[in-house]
């Protein structure tokens, strides 16, 4: 365990956020997923089959609504966090936003994510898609099964009126359920669905394809464990933190016993709980770390569910939520220290007054007097439920990722001299945000993590790695050298 890793981020993070300027032939990865895949998939005698009506049928709208069903025609069971579904549509200008949003869904808009990208071919009638994909908590279709109803919709961020005539996937006549190939759909990569319109295949722009990474080293866990005294943890290469401080409130214990494993839909996550009742000697945080600094450059990849309310008590505690990799700091303004966060404050914290989801690259800092060198991106809007976190490390830059779409880049300044530990943490930067003394508990749960070393991979690649491992039944692999 890596303790002066942790020790001095409290002040860090207080002040700098206020003014910061298993081989391949194990997962058969060469059969799935990561080769290039054709655009189109016209039929699906033997797999899933997309379903589509509108609820808004006008040629232009306050919202397009298109409402989906996914069908598994197949014979063996399918996995939704596998699945993703794409809606191809014509912005209304080009530099347009839009938000998502689920009315309605019979497996629960919270198992049910949006997020839209640019196709890297424009045509006629589509130059963006919306996509849509599943959380572990979905569980899987069985032959013949359905997803029911998903009443979709999304708009203009500023909500002006938007025209549907011109887009792609729309069927203004489509007033019912039917079958539907202008929406395509991927299982764990592939095409199996659908026709994407003329010249885009199935990944971004920002996520071309590429040939198959190797089979270089890597560490996959799917944290499918029975509970924090697992033997399997610390064999595996893990901890769980129990020893005294930083970062968070002072007094404040870490505890082992808050890290947890649940089944969602035969898939286990893991839960990390945060606790406390108004006072230092009342909190518990939590954190899972590995025991070795050895990860360095290449791709770290994680699904996470982020909390905006606390499953229990009354909500405003500034609590973080992460994902990161450090290492220690040897001594004040040492230039071979790093550090890489995705840290997400449900209800803000250092000077920020709501939610908030900081990406922060390291370079050094010295904690008394502070001074701190890093670089920040940050996006102001509730980031509840799951997400896909990926950030890449190469000789250049370091890039962070969200659901698949580009969050930040920081440059060659930042980028590591050491190896670093991979960590999963959460804690309360104060108690200032609610003084209660009622007891409450916040959760953050994550569903697996993914390290390639050396090697940049896009967010495609890493959810086809993913896929390829567990529909081999892989659990966990590491053939990362130590040191």
């Amino acid at each position: 365990m890596n303790t002066p890793a942790h020790t001095p981020r409290e002040n860090p993070r207080r002040k700098r956020l206020r003014t910061a300027a298993a081989s391949a032939a194990a997962v058969a990865l060469a059969a799935t997923g990561l080769a290039a895949l054709p655009s189109s998939a016209n039929a699906a005698a033997d797999g899933i089959v997309v379903q589509y009506r509108t609820s808004a049928s006008g040629a232009s709208a306050d919202q397009s609504e298109p409402w989906l069903k996914v069908r598994n025609a197949g014979s063996t069971s399918v996995p939704l966090s596998s699945v993703k579904v794409r809606y191809y549509f014509k912005a209304d200008s080009a530099s347009a936003a839009y938000r998502f949003a689920c009315s309605w869904a019979v497996k629960g808009c919270a198992n049910i994510t949006g997020t839209f990208g640019t196709l890297a071919s424009p045509t006629a009638t589509a130059d963006r898609y919306l996509e849509i994909g599943f959380t572990p908590g979905a569980g899987s279709l069985a032959p013949g099964a359905d997803t029911g109803d998903m009443q979709l919709r999304f708009h203009q961020a500023s909500w002006a009126s938007l025209v549907q005539s011109d887009d792609y996937s729309f069927g203004p006549n489509r007033t019912t359920y039917a079958d539907w190939s202008r929406v395509t759909a991927q299982v764990n990569g592939a095409t199996v669905w659908g026709e994407a319109p003329g010249g885009n295949g199935p990944t971004d722009p920002t996520d071309p394809p590429t040939d198959p990474p190797g089979d270089g080293p890597r560490l996959f866990d799917d944290f499918n464990y029975s509970a924090h005294t697992d033997p399997k943890i610390n064999a595996n290469g893990w901890s769980v933190r129990s020893n005294s401080g930083g970062p968070g409130v002072p007094g404040a214990t870490w505890a082992p016993e808050n890290i947890t494993f649940v089944s969602q839909s035969g898939n286990s996550v893991m839960n990390l709980e945060t606790s406390t009742a108004g006072t230092g000697a009342s909190t518990k945080h939590t954190e899972f770390l590995t025991q070795s600094m050895k990860f360095k450059n290449g791709t770290y990849a994680s699904r996470v569910k982020f909390s905006d309310a606390p499953r229990s008590g009354p909500d405003g505690d500034r609590i973080v939520q992460t994902f990161f990799t450090i290492n220690d700091l040897k001594a004040p303004m040492a230039d071979d220290y790093a550090e890489y966060d995705f840290e997400y404050l449900p209800n803000g914290g250092w000077g920020e007054p709501a939610n908030i989801l900081y990406t922060t690259s390291w370079e050094t800092y010295r904690p008394d007097p502070w001074e701190a060198v890093n670089a920040h991106s940050e996006s102001r809007r509730s980031y509840a439920g799951w997400h896909d976190l990926v950030v890449t490390i190469d000789d250049n830059q370091i890039t962070y990722y969200v659901d698949g779409q580009h969050f930040g880049t920081h440059g060659a300044a930042y980028l590591p001299e050491r190896p670093m530990s991979i960590n999963f943490n959460q804690w309360l930067i104060d108690l200032e945000g609610q003084p209660s003394t009622t007891p409450r508990a916040y959760d953050q749960q994550v569903d697996y993590v993914l390290h390639v070393k050396d090697q940049v991979l896009t967010p495609s690649q890493v959810n086809a790695m993913v896929g390829a491992y567990r529909s081999a039944g892989t659990t966990f692999q590491d053939t990362v050298p130590a040191g």
